[in-house]
């Protein structure tokens, strides 16, 4: 288990966080959480404990938008064939849906809507894909989540008179396909104000600006902002600014599952009924659409968000939990057959990055592998699957390591890449791949720092128990939506006695009592078993670093704290 740093936020000017407690009429902790988040005014507290009634941007003031708009409902009123092209993911199966099921209500002509196979045709726009939609008279293809670097696919698309319009949020190369509109805040010279939008985001300022050019009922796309809220939870973005205001809307409409696809995923997942939190789309939600795009064929996730039959819905989730079962034994034997790998032949001492292929991998889920392997070892991670004599490889990062410009330091050794700071795609020839992992620790020898592998705990604020009461819990409500950018409160309180004995459960977890003064709250750590015989020898007070949560039985709500990390207490310093 890596040892972690803590970091206690503890920067902000004294008078500051007095300034902004008074002003909003918080307690201090929760305005020097703020002031941690970037909020520093009444106005902007306002906009963010109010998130849901937060103003939208104007989807105009995208680059292209009124071009990408004009087509649209030209092609609308002249009932020419539209193609929706998305991507396997959730992020790109949700906006496949979420633009489906706005456009099919204003649109009379034929919609079709396309996923690529992931075997056989990888991420993104495909030269199949297109002479699909070439072959059903397509006139308009728009490209969901995918189509920035697709510039060979666009050029056949324009070859056969489909125009191509691409919504897209992954960073652009140098240059950009000649499509007839290109939907991107990424892009240069894009004035749109947020630029962190996932592809659902892009697909729904799209609809967004459809509905008020048509001069629409805004409920018209409103109602699909569950779908929103899913491919950008999934999506891990910054949930700040508009992401936060789609977010915190959406999970409501989730939570209500009005939509018989999303209501039976939920239902499987056994959290019907409940408010549903982000945490349980990533974990719960996200995992099942996306096991049908990583073992086969991505359809079927579509099919389900988009359905209006019970039964159907019933049929296609049943679908998704089986793969879903499936993904989990093909995952767990990856992970298991990688960190034998890590452990017989990386060399941590010379090495940074760990670029791991083995014949016979599923590249379904080499993204979940590698993502794991980050989490076990917190070293960049590549893990590569054999596609038809070529290799797809999935990365993933740690903090302060960007490993697509990493990627693109080395791209003359791949056929291609693409992705964000800590999540890339890419394909390489097998034999390639030794001179990638050797290029790849070359550059992170210069840019990963030893001072960045070791991973850090980052702190909130210090606080004493006492100060947890019924208001404090009432305030941290409102900061949910949690994700990056406004990640979930985690505070440090020192000196604390362990009340009993702690309990160890299922050899894994373990809970105990914990007490500071005269206040005393319970306390559980998942998968924290390896802190037991510290805490269990002696009567030695420890500093806990924890999140602030409930915890329902037999009908009674108690003040739980979930437990991050603890060290036996010393002088009162950080490591």
């Amino acid at each position: 288990m890596i040892e972690q740093q803590w970091v206690l936020n503890n920067h902000q000017d004294k008078e500051r966080v007095k300034e902004l407690a008074a002003s909003i009429n918080v307690p201090e902790t929760i305005a020097r959480i703020l002031l941690n988040r970037g909020i520093t005014t009444f106005e902007e507290a306002r906009h963010f404990f109010r998130a849901e009634n937060a103003p939208l941007h104007d989807p105009f003031l995208m680059l292209n938008m009124d071009i990408a708009v004009d087509r649209i409902l030209n092609a609308i009123k002249q009932r020419e064939p539209i193609m929706i092209y998305g991507d396997y993911d959730v992020d790109g199966t949700t906006s496949t849906s979420m633009l489906y099921l706005f456009l099919r209500d204003i649109h009379k002509g034929l919609l079709t809507y396309y996923i690529p196979d992931r075997v056989k045709e990888g991420y993104g726009l495909s030269m199949p894909g297109i002479t699909a939609a070439h072959e059903n008279g397509v006139k308009v293809l728009i490209a969901v989540d995918c189509g920035i670097t697709a510039i060979n696919q666009v050029e056949l698309a324009n070859q056969f008179g489909i125009d191509v319009i691409i919504c897209d949020h992954h960073h652009p190369g140098d240059t950009l396909p000649m499509a007839l509109a290109i939907l991107n805040p990424k892009q240069p010279q894009c004035r749109y104000p947020f630029k962190e939008l996932c592809g659902v985001g892009v697909a729904f300022k799209l609809c967004q600006a459809i509905t008020q050019r048509l001069k629409l009922d805004p409920e018209t796309i409103m109602q699909h902002l569950d779908l929103v809220a899913i491919g950008s939870a999934a999506d891990i973005v910054p949930l700040v600014g508009e992401n936060r205001t789609l977010v915190k809307n959406g999970l409501q409409l989730v939570s209500e599952a009005r939509k018989v696809g999303i209501r039976q995923l939920v239902k499987n997942a056994n959290i019907y009924g409940k408010s549903i939190s982000t945490a349980q789309i990533v974990f719960a939600l996200a995992p099942r659409i996306n096991a049908v795009g990583r073992l086969g064929d991505a359809h079927r996730a579509v099919k389900l968000l988009i359905s209006r039959d019970e039964r159907e819905a019933t049929e296609y989730a049943s679908v998704l939990e089986s793969e879903n079962r499936n993904r989990r034994d093909i995952n767990e034997v990856m992970f298991l057959e990688a960190c034998e790998i890590v452990d017989e032949e990386f060399d941590f001492d010379r090495d940074r990055v760990i670029v791991l292929y083995k014949p016979g991998w599923h590249q379904g889920v080499i993204g979940i592998v590698a993502s794991k392997i980050v989490e076990r070892y917190y070293r960049p991670t590549i893990i590569i699957a054999e596609a038809e004599n070529h290799g797809k490889g999935s990365a993933r990062s740690v903090e302060n390591f960007d490993v697509f410009q990493a990627l693109k330091s080395c791209e003359d050794v791949m056929e291609g890449y693409g992705g964000h700071k800590y999540a890339a795609g890419l394909t390489i020839n097998l034999k390639r791949i030794p001179e990638l992992r050797q290029r790849l620790n070359d550059y992170a020898r210069l840019h990963l720092p030893d001072t960045d592998l070791i991973p850090k705990l980052q702190i909130d604020a210090e606080i004493q128990l006492d100060e947890i009461d019924q208001r404090m819990l009432t305030l941290l409500e409102l900061f949910k939506p949690y994700g990056p950018g406004n990640m979930r409160p985690i505070f440090l309180s020192r000196n604390l006695q362990i009340v009993g004995y702690p309990q160890l459960m299922n050899e894994r977890h373990i809970r105990m009592k914990v007490k500071q003064n005269n206040t005393i709250l319970d306390a559980v750590g998942f998968n924290l078993a390896h802190h037991y015989n510290l805490i269990g020898v002696g009567n030695h007070p420890i500093d806990l670093v924890y999140q602030i949560d409930e915890n329902t039985w037999m009908g009674r709500t108690t003040i739980q704290l979930k437990i991050k990390d603890l060290k036996l207490s010393s002088n009162g310093s950080l490591n």
